[in-house]
């Protein structure tokens, strides 16, 4: 029998001969209760990172897990591969005759990265797999474009976007940098293009009341998509304006008395009645031209800095009938809401700083609750008074709610009084109405650029937008070419925009953009379930498997992926395709891969970033880094701090390095023990090196045992011997309570990291413990145990382990570990001792001892005897059958 630790040929041969046995391939056809586990799939970028490692390796644990108790489970695997990073690949490859094509660069990736999943030992369905790029997935992605758009789900209209005047293509917002063109460095603008639209907002409640039932999901999640979906309540009030209105949508019209301005966008319809003022005309225009410039989403608007411009226009005051000033401002959206807001600067922070910048009047009317909080309406109203009279001028602005004051009428009521009096007055007055708002928008999913699916939609002249009917799709997107950086080069490919007219037959032309990249990855668990399945998207066994049971994945797709998932799932029902509300009953969100950080920095300020495996560092007694070199010229180098493992700071970890020295069973331990899998790790060389200890530790254990079965009691595990010994009782105690602890955190609890804790803690008893030849009965139950607990985290050397421990038996055959309640009820328990609250000793009591008994014992205590003798003792405390204070 080997005693060395090959991890190389130990985890070659497991993982062949899964893959040969299609050991982790299932099909709808099981008596067994179903269990689908999915991760996040990922983006084929060239080589996998330690937040992969780490992401699958949480996925497949659960996956085994429920594997070996005995339910069908599903762990499927696939590839998120269109998008824009292959298109910048392709450009910074080459040129347009030797750069390579994006299809050809994401095949490649695809191809490394699978063979780098397998040598992790992932248990996946690898029959199922597919890449979101290829015809035979985009296919049914078009076909489900054409019955949304039927539907009227999908709609098109004009939006604005950013616009690179140079590379003549729009950007998205990361690759705008200071106003700027990320490859051209021209100045953006904000251009106004057709787009198509996803109607999500038509789910907007559901999406909202549906988080109420996701009890397995985070409470984090849910906040932060009820914030991004943003259910609110408020009016609607109109400023009149010669014959017609100025709308605006408010949730606190109990300010409306402190309203000082109206700010609109550049693109409202009252800013070509400014133009006509032909004294304000060029400044007004040359203020609209910087607003064609920079931030197109209310994200970036937040952060911007607020300018603006006073149109020479007033609207009316529904109530006062006062004039009040129209600004033409930048931090107002055409596309949200009605393209105009009103300013109230003594209670809104951004507007009190525009007043300020434009010396625009600040007028309170909320005034802080008094002490006696709501009082009756008699004394709100003299509290309103009295503070109408003294309060000193705002110095920021106030935002709660309160008491009102300065506002006429309206003085003493609070916040729900107020809005339902104006509510009464105003839309008396046809000049309010209420309505329920949400921050949600519609999704605009049009891309200006190649590496996409193709919107299957044909420009008839006659017949307008036609859809392309199901029996031409796929429309396929041509994979030979090599963008040049300058504008979508579908749009100048007339072999792929040239076409005819499905309804007319008259020359038409093709729609050239492509669909947003969460398009893709926001109906695929769906279609794995059914991803043999040729004629349609989806077939019956997608209500067997769904709704995934459990989904792992980066908090950083907590708001847009998860909520388009839910969306897809919704119009999925809603075509009868599936019939479950929501797509993933339970979420686990990993933390993020922390890494120290090295580098230098030059006169400019400039800092060049070295990788931590090309430095060496010294460390002081607490652990901190006090040097570091880089191996390359033994040079200092400057430790930056742990951050997140990312390419800019050059401090990610390869995987492939790991697993080629330690395996990947050690890259599999370490990550699941450093850290619980919802909190941010930290990488360690000494964690890996510990994790590798602990393998071949848990290696030598069960070889010892085996050769000692082997050389002197083979014949005895075959005989039932009786357990007698009382240190065999209590390990063998330990040893269910430790399956009872691993099994509650890894169904119930998903902490990992205890889980293996209290395994190490087994074996360090284990091997404290001497044991006769009963003892190795205990021996072989405790190992087996370990062997299977362990084989859903380091599967290789387990499958390995099991074969010495139970030859002719595969450890993926075998069930969950059960639990003998008998043996955990043992006779004899150990309680601690304190003397006035300080630990002295540790004392051994049966079951069957009286209170009495166990106050003599342990004061009679070897080690507690010194600290009470000569003292009196004033009482003894037992708490339950773990303490023991004695008060002197």
């Amino acid at each position: 029998m080997q005693d060395n630790y090959n991890f190389h040929d130990i985890e070659k041969k497991q993982q062949k001969k899964w893959l040969n046995n299609k050991s982790f391939e299932v099909s709808e056809n099981s008596d067994k209760p179903k269990y689908y586990c999915l991760s996040m799939l990922p983006y084929p970028s060239g080589k996998l990172h330690m937040g992969h490692v780490r992401n699958y390796t949480i996925g497949d644990a659960l996956a085994r897990f429920y594997k070996m108790k005995g339910f069908n489970v599903l762990q499927p695997f696939g590839w998120d591969s269109f998008g824009l990073p292959a298109e910048n690949a392709a450009l910074s490859s080459g040129t347009l005759q030797s750069g390579t094509p994006p299809a050809k660069w994401t095949y490649q990736n695809i191809d490394y990265m699978r063979e780098q999943l397998q040598r992790l030992g992932l248990g996946v369905a690898w029959s199922r797999e597919f890449a979101t790029c290829t015809p035979e997935y985009y296919r049914h992605q078009q076909w489900l474009f054409t019955k949304l758009y039927a539907s009227g789900l999908i709609y098109r209209k004009n939006g604005i976007v950013n616009w690179d005047p140079v590379d003549q293509t729009v950007l998205a917002n990361e690759q705008v940098i200071d106003g700027r063109g990320w490859r051209s460095g021209a100045a953006v603008i904000k251009k106004e293009i057709p787009m198509y639209y996803f109607k999500i907002t038509q789910y907007a409640e559901e999406l909202l009341q549906g988080l109420d039932k996701l009890d397995g999901w985070p409470e984090q999640v849910k906040t932060m998509q009820k914030n991004w979906i943003g259910k609110s309540k408020g009016l609607e009030i109109s400023f009149p304006y010669s014959d017609d209105v100025v709308t605006v949508f408010t949730t606190r019209p109990d300010t409306l008395m402190g309203v000082t301005y109206i700010a609109i966008a550049a693109e409202h319809p009252l800013v070509n009645i400014a133009l006509n003022n032909e004294k304000l005309k060029p400044e007004l225009l040359k203020y609209i031209a910087t607003c064609t410039r920079g931030a197109v989403s209310e994200a970036e608007f937040a952060v911007a800095e607020k300018t603006g411009i006073f149109s020479g226009l007033y609207v009316t005051h529904p109530i006062t009938n006062e004039p009040i000033p129209v600004w033409i401002a930048n931090y107002v959206l055409i596309n949200y809401g009605s393209g105009a807001v009103m300013g109230v600067p003594g209670h809104d922070e951004r507007d009190f700083a525009f007043a300020k910048k434009y010396n625009l009047p600040i007028k309170q009317v909320i005034a802080p609750y008094s002490q006696q909080g709501k009082a009756a309406k008699e004394e709100q109203l003299e509290y309103s008074i009295l503070m109408s009279q003294t309060i000193p001028p705002l110095t920021q602005a106030y935002t709660e709610q309160g008491i009102l004051i300065n506002s006429g009428e309206f003085n003493g009521l609070e916040f729900a009084q107020a809005f339902d009096q104006i509510e009464k007055k105003l839309s008396a007055k046809g000049l309010a109405t209420t309505k329920i708002n949400y921050r949600l928008r519609d999704w605009g999913i049009s891309r200006q650029r190649y590496w996409g699916c193709p919107i299957p939609i044909i420009h008839c002249p006659i017949c307008g937008d036609v859809p392309v009917p199901e029996e031409h799709l796929p429309v396929i997107l041509p994979e030979n070419i090599i963008p040049d950086g300058s504008g979508s080069p579908l749009a100048k490919l007339a072999e792929f925009y040239n076409t005819t007219c499905p309804k007319c037959g008259v020359d038409a032309k093709r729609e050239t953009d492509t669909m947003d990249t969460f398009v893709d990855s926001s109906w695929y668990y769906a279609r794995y379930t059914s991803s043999d399945c040729k004629d349609k998207i989806l077939d019956e066994r997608v209500n067997y498997w769904t709704p995934v049971d459990q989904y792992i994945g980066g908090v950083e797709h907590a708001i847009l992926h998860l909520l388009y998932a839910r969306f897809f799932h919704k119009c999925l029902r809603d075509l009868g395709l599936v019939n479950s509300d929501e797509p993933f009953t339970n979420l686990l969100t990993q933390g993020m891969v922390l890494a120290d950080t090295f580098y230098r920095e030059n006169d400019h300020g400039q800092k060049t970033w070295f990788n931590p495996a090309d430095v060496k560092v010294s460390l002081d007694e607490k652990g901190q880094i006090i040097k570091a070199i880089f191996a390359g010229d033994n040079l200092p180098v400057t430790a930056g701090g742990i951050e997140k493992m990312s390419k800019s700071k050059n401090n990610g970890i390869d995987p492939q390095a790991i697993i080629h020295q330690y395996g990947a069973d050690t890259a599999r331990l370490f990550m699941m023990f450093a850290a619980p899998p919802e909190l941010a790790l930290e990488w360690s060389d000494k964690g890996i090196e510990g994790a590798n200890r602990f393998i071949r530790r848990l290696w030598r254990l069960v070889h010892e045992h085996v050769n000692k079965l082997n050389n002197s009691i083979s014949n005895k595990l075959n005989n039932s011997i009786a357990i007698t010994n009382d240190s065999h009782k209590k390990l063998r105690a330990q040893l269910h309570q430790t399956i009872v602890k691993v099994t509650h955190d890894f169904a119930v609890r998903k902490q990992f990291n205890t889980a293996i804790a209290s395994i190490m803690e087994l074996l360090n008893n284990y091997t404290k413990t001497t044991l006769d030849d009963a003892g190795y009965q205990v021996a072989q139950e405790l190992l087996t145990s370990v062997v299977i607990m362990l084989s859903p985290i380091i599967p290789h050397v387990c499958e390995e382990l099991w074969q010495m421990l139970c030859p002719g038996s595969e450890i993926l055959e075998q069930n969950w570990v059960c639990v003998d309640n008998a043996a955990i009820e043992i006779d004899e328990i150990e309680m601690i001792i304190q003397v006035n609250g300080k630990l002295r000793g540790k004392l051994i009591v049966d079951k069957s001892w009286t209170k009495e008994q166990i106050e003599l014992s342990a004061k009679e205590n070897p080690n507690v005897h010194k600290f009470i003798e000569g003292a009196s003792i004033k009482k003894i405390i037992v708490v339950g059958n773990k303490l023991i204070n004695i008060v002197i």
